[in-house]
């Protein structure tokens, strides 16, 4: 058994550091006087940012609200929008784009939240999408200013969404049903924020408990119109639900070139990745894919065997064939696609053949 990695005096001391502050859910926020709202998710950096303004909104209505930007910062202006006014209102000064600070607000932050401004609370956005800032963000990690942090990492995974959207309406005092909730997830698989703005509207629209058929009534054009989602059942290995969602897809006038797209897409990712043993990082710098790419596709191909792999590869090569003008029946190009992607096993064996075979 290889010895454990020596943690070196730099690393344990950047760890220690990042601990020294709280850090607050983005559904939880907590006043401060330097608020880090930091990572790439949008709708819970939005979300955290309100409800700071709610919570200080109700402890003082007479809050005073500043905007700015880091990255076309007037020098001076942290200072002056902190500072007391003649009355003395609470103020809550809004930062953006501090991932893209300019020289100025950096030196000038860097500064403030050594002496931060009593009554004031600064909060500032940083996506992540870049190293600009880091100096400022270790010293606020690492206690100065009296800063708390509220991260807001990416939601990738269909799990992560699921608890996002049972969150929303656990939130609101409302009851979805399992299925309605599933449902309403599979229909905003790739954007949070439709799925956010759809959460609201069944909250604020639908009385008593939300279930599937409601779901179905608001968003059923959108539930089988995702063609990832047709691909994502079949590769999970759910039959039924696949052919089910392939047939609504169909119905509401999906075009089959994208759902055989879709497939190939997912398949040649899991084919990418299989076998691989190194780190998720280390594979999408070499593949040249994001984090989240590498981890989903190993969840995928978790129990496939690259001959079953091999096999959905050309099923889904022949399908877009013959979508593509090959046979004169695209439908069943498809559905055959589905079959053999869903059981792993040659189209026409029985589903009790196919179990046997996994």
């Amino acid at each position: 058994m290889a010895a454990p990695a020596r943690r070196t005096p730099a690393r344990a001391a950047q760890k220690a550091q990042r601990s020294l502050i709280p850090q607050l859910h983005w559904r939880e926020p907590q006043p401060a006087p330097i608020v880090l709202v930091s990572g790439p998710e949008e709708v819970l950096a939005e979300r955290a940012i309100t409800g700071l303004r709610d919570y200080l909104k109700a402890e003082d209505p007479s809050l005073e609200i500043a905007d700015l930007r880091a990255d076309d910062y007037e020098p001076g202006s942290l200072l002056a929008r902190s500072s007391p006014s003649l009355f003395g209102e609470p103020r809550m000064i809004r930062v953006s784009g501090v991932e893209k600070c300019s020289d100025a607000f950096l030196q000038e932050a860097l500064g403030y939240i050594e002496h931060p401004q009593e009554g004031a609370t600064v909060v500032l956005r940083h996506t992540g999408a870049s190293v600009r800032g880091k100096k400022l963000l270790d010293a606020i990690r690492a206690g100065t200013g009296g800063g708390i942090e509220i991260a807001c990492a990416a939601i990738k995974r269909d799990s992560d969404r699921v608890d996002f959207a049972a969150g929303e309406f656990r939130a609101a005092g409302r009851r979805i049903a399992p299925a309605a909730l599933r449902a309403l997830v599979q229909a905003f698989a790739d954007d949070l924020p439709e799925l956010a703005a759809a959460c609201g509207q069944l909250i604020n629209d639908v009385q008593g408990e939300i279930t599937e058929p409601v779901v179905e009534r608001y968003y059923g054009g959108r539930v089988e119109t995702t063609a990832f989602a047709v691909a994502d059942t079949a590769i999970a290995g759910r039959y039924g639900e696949a052919l089910i969602a392939l047939r609504h897809a169909l119905a509401s006038g999906a075009d089959p070139v994208p759902i055989v797209a879709a497939m190939a897409s997912k398949l040649r990712t899991m084919a990418r990745v299989w076998g691989a043993r190194e780190p998720g990082g280390a594979l999408a710098a070499r593949l040249g894919m994001k984090d989240w790419q590498v981890d989903r596709a190993r969840r995928d191909v978790a129990g496939w065997s690259d001959t079953q792999l091999g096999l959905a590869i050309q099923a889904t090569a022949r399908a877009d064939a013959e979508v593509k003008g090959a046979s004169r029946d695209p439908v069943f190009a498809l559905e055959r696609m589905v079959t053999v992607v869903a059981t792993r096993a040659p189209f026409g064996m029985s589903i009790a053949e196919a179990s046997t075979r996994r």
